[in-house]
């Protein structure tokens, strides 16, 4: 009898007691299964350390756990298939080791799409200021992994159904017997279905994208999270709002950073008419040499409005970040206002109640 023969197995039984066949077999299987598991990521160690490029950004150690565990638990399963081919027959067992592979492998392919994902996303920082095409890549990451998330566990819940005659049965009698509640169904996954492609034009459009400096509802804050059905905005408080992901393709908002991260800050100073506006932009730029929060393009002092008591002075500066610019905004307020108090304390807003020749128009009034 040849050693490749499939029915070898099952022949040991007759020789040996089956309670040892078993630990045997398991026993042989687990080990085989662990040189095998060592020897794949042992391959794959040394393809990604021959490339700097894939070594600086890939990561395998998340694949240890399934692999290890997958090899073992499929070759024991094969052992046993073929030393006990009738008693793997019983619907208990069969069903066991079905639902076992799939959900090793779901797991596996999960690892999978995580490490990639990743290896991905580590070649784009967002951290660094002038972060467009990064922000762009990670958003498509997000997104499409969630997507390619979701089809797998589709894919292994099918592969589950499909697997076994009754729960083939019981689907085809479920979408036979649906008729109006199968319509109900729909109508109230209608949202859901709805979300999910919104989820998908986002990904595809980018009208936001992760880290992106908005304002939505009158709150400011950045985007944190890009999920299937839902957004987080992450709010200059450190609150969190939560938007179903459609939100953003019915309602209009601001996106400060949509094709660059640098943006224009406003201050605006009210002071008297006698107040002269060069020391000002003499004073300003003396602030900004002063300070890395400026980008060096935009300074500009205007007087932008008056009313009959005050002028309104526009101040406008630049910087490489929303939080940059809020930060330069209160700092060339607090200096600005410095400055005109010590040097110019009489230009401060006054409110006048001018009285011209008094008592003349008091005595040509009595008279």
């Amino acid at each position: 009898m040849r050693w490749t023969d499939m029915h070898y197995l099952a022949s040991l039984r007759h020789v040996i007691p089956d309670e040892l066949l078993i630990g045997v077999v398991v026993a042989a299987a687990a080990i085989l299964g662990l040189i095998a598991a060592a020897v794949i990521l042992m391959i794959i160690d040394r393809i990604i350390k021959r490339s700097p490029a894939l070594s600086a950004v890939l990561n395998c150690k998340r694949l240890r756990p399934p692999t290890y565990t997958v090899m073992p638990v499929l070759l024991i399963f094969l052992g046993l298939r073929l030393t006990f081919p009738a008693e793997l027959q019983e619907p208990f067992f069969a069903g066991l080791v079905k639902i076992t592979s799939v959900a090793l492998l779901y797991w596996l392919a999960m690892r999978v799409i995580d490490v990639v994902s990743q290896a991905i996303a580590k070649r784009y920082d967002i951290s660094v200021r002038d972060n467009l095409r990064a922000r762009q890549v990670q958003t498509r990451i997000i997104v499409v992994r969630r997507i390619v998330s979701f089809l797998v566990f589709l894919v292994a819940l099918s592969a589950v159904f499909l697997m076994f005659q009754q729960l083939r049965t019981l689907g085809v009698s479920l979408l036979a017997s649906a008729g109006i509640a199968g319509i109900v169904v729909g109508f109230a996954a209608q949202k859901t279905l709805g979300n999910l492609l919104a989820g998908f034009t986002i990904a595809l459009s980018q009208p936001v994208r992760i880290e992106d400096a908005v304002v939505v509802e009158g709150q400011w804050g950045w985007i944190e999270e890009i999920n299937l059905v839902y957004i987080v905005v992450r709010l200059w408080d450190k609150r969190r709002m939560i938007l179903p992901i459609s939100y953003l393709l019915e309602h209009p908002f601001e996106n400060w950073t949509r094709t660059s991260a640098d943006i224009i800050g406003e201050v605006d100073l009210y002071t008297d008419y006698a107040m002269p506006i060069e020391p000002l932009r003499t004073e300003l730029a003396a602030v900004l040499r002063d300070t890395d929060l400026w980008d060096g393009k935009t300074q500009n002092v205007q007087v932008s409005d008056c009313d009959r008591d005050t002028m309104k002075i526009r101040i406008l500066i630049s910087a490489g970040d929303s939080g940059a610019a809020w930060d330069l905004r209160c700092l060339v307020r607090e200096r600005m206002l410095a400055f005109i108090s010590r040097n110019y304390p009489h230009c401060l807003p006054l409110r006048r109640n001018i009285i011209d020749n008094a008592p003349e128009r008091l005595a040509h009034a009595a008279d």
